[in-house]
């Protein structure tokens, strides 16, 4: 007579000794992260931030967002580079927060994948550890979910949510922003995390090309460059409130540069952005023309290497650009504000690139 053998997780697909060596092997980089007000450490069912922190605020205002990197994670997936992915998430979280003049606080993370693959998700948690750090924000926890059936063993996706705090009368906005104030551009690291889908249906399915494949244009291969790590402005923006009288901020994602500058710009404001001010990375001009992609779809899609913007009064510009210059910031005056006249949108881009 036969025994019959009952069902388990481990034979549905879910590997719990492995999530719990890979919870060993990320807790070194988290521990990298810890603030001050962080109580307790890797492992509880919450993480704990001690609120009294906030009381040197007069009346603080929690800032909260959460976002993930896209098809970004298919780059990194094929290429098996596990650790930069992390500074993606962290970016697309923390840097918005920022728009509106709060200090990044703390952040959680959840890691969604087919298999655990312990190394493998210990290099996606250093890199968001290394994040968190760029960005002056503890990582206090997050979650990782094996989704067998659900997901391939080598499938994987991020996401995460971050804190924040601004006292209410340091709040930066539209309402800040006056006629004659300056548009000031800061530099993309390239992509970011934004419009991969259409970089990706260009690059492997039009033009044909591969993640090994050398370009020139690029001085590196496609991959490489593709899987370019988002810059991490946080820390610069607030240096800029700090030193310089700051309006508002816009970051620049999903929805390219003129849709997201005119989230920020008032009604009966104008903002004109100049691209003869700048000259857009090698990637953008390739994807443009591998692609026959018009360019007003890619300034729709892609940061077009713009990945923040600040606007300053016109007599805060020179301090402004000594403040960016000094912390390693590309950045450069590209626009300004005018009543809104006849213009039907908040924001345009006019002129051409500089070559």
């Amino acid at each position: 007579m036969s025994e019959t053998t009952g069902a388990s997780y481990a034979s549905a697909g879910v590997d719990i000794e492995a999530g719990d060596r890979a919870v060993e092997l990320m807790k070194e980089w988290v521990k990298k992260t810890q603030r001050p007000e962080v109580l307790g450490g890797l492992g509880g069912f919450a993480g704990l931030f001690d609120a009294s922190a906030l009381k040197r605020y007069e009346r603080p205002l929690l800032a909260s967002a959460t976002d993930g990197v896209g098809t970004k994670v298919d780059i990194a997936r094929q290429m098996g580079v596990y650790d930069t992915i992390g500074h993606d998430l962290v970016a697309m979280v923390m840097d918005d927060i920022v728009v509106c003049g709060a200090e990044p606080l703390f952040m959680t993370d959840y890691i969604c994948v087919g298999k655990v693959h312990p190394e493998r998700v210990a290099a996606i948690v250093k890199g968001i550890a290394e994040g968190c750090v760029l960005a002056g924000c503890a990582l206090v926890g997050g979650e990782t979910a094996e989704h067998p059936g659900l997901l391939g063993p080598d499938d994987f996706d991020v996401a995460g949510a971050g804190t924040g705090v601004v006292e209410y009368d340091r709040l930066l906005g539209a309402d800040r922003i006056r006629t004659g104030d300056a548009v000031i551009a800061m530099a993309s690291s390239g992509l970011h995390s934004n419009g991969y889908s259409l970089v990706r249906h260009v690059v492997f399915d039009r033009a044909g090309m591969t993640l090994d494949q050398q370009v020139e244009e690029l001085g590196r291969t496609l991959g490489e460059e593709l899987l370019e790590p988002t810059k991490i402005y946080s820390l610069d923006c607030l240096a800029l409130t700090r030193t310089t009288d700051v309006h508002a901020y816009s970051h620049i994602t999903g929805g390219g540069l003129a849709a997201n500058l005119a989230r920020v710009i008032p009604d009966g404001l104008h903002a004109t952005v100049d691209r003869s001010t700048w000259t857009p990375g090698a990637i953008f001009d390739l994807v443009g023309k591998a692609g026959q992609v018009e360019r007003l779809e890619l300034e729709k899609t892609l940061n077009m290497g713009v990945g923040m913007m600040a606007v300053v009064p016109a007599e805060s510009v020179d301090a402004a650009l000594t403040t960016l210059a000094d912390r390693g910031v590309e950045a450069w005056v590209a626009g300004e504000i005018t009543e809104r006249g006849d213009h039907a949108t908040g924001a345009e881009l006019v002129g051409d690139y500089a070559k």
